[in-house]
Parts: structure tokens; C-alpha cells; sequence
């Protein structure tokens, strides 16, 4: 799971880094989609490591 944490955070990132070049090109479409995967991915690792804690425990 610990990796799993890492790699949705990283994609997490890369959906806010996709926001902001979505808003350059001023494409509402990709905005929505890079918003739902940041928001998703984000809340996912927020809550797991709330969750578990960090290192995550059995």
C-alpha cells in the first residue's frame, strides 16, 4: 500500500500541473477531467494516510 500512496500522490500532481496548462490553453474539457483525477487521486491518498497513518501499519 505504501507504494500505492507514492504513485497516486504523483498522479495526483500531474493532475494539478494539468490544470494549470489546461487554463493556458483554455481547454474547459481537460480542466474537468484533470480536476476529477486530482481530486480523486488526492482524496484517496489524504484519507488513506489519515487512515493507516505513515508509515501505513497492519
Amino acid at each position: 500500500m505504501n507504494l500505492l500512496m507514492i504513485i497516486f500522490g504523483l498522479v495526483a500532481l500531474l493532475g494539478v500541473v494539468g490544470i494549470f496548462q489546461s487554463i493556458k490553453e483554455k481547454n474547459i474539457l481537460a480542466i474537468a477531467f484533470n480536476a476529477a483525477a486530482a481530486g480523486v487521486f488526492g482524496w484517496f491518498v489524504i484519507m488513506t494516510v489519515l487512515n493507516q497513518g505513515y508509515p501505513p501499519t497492519n
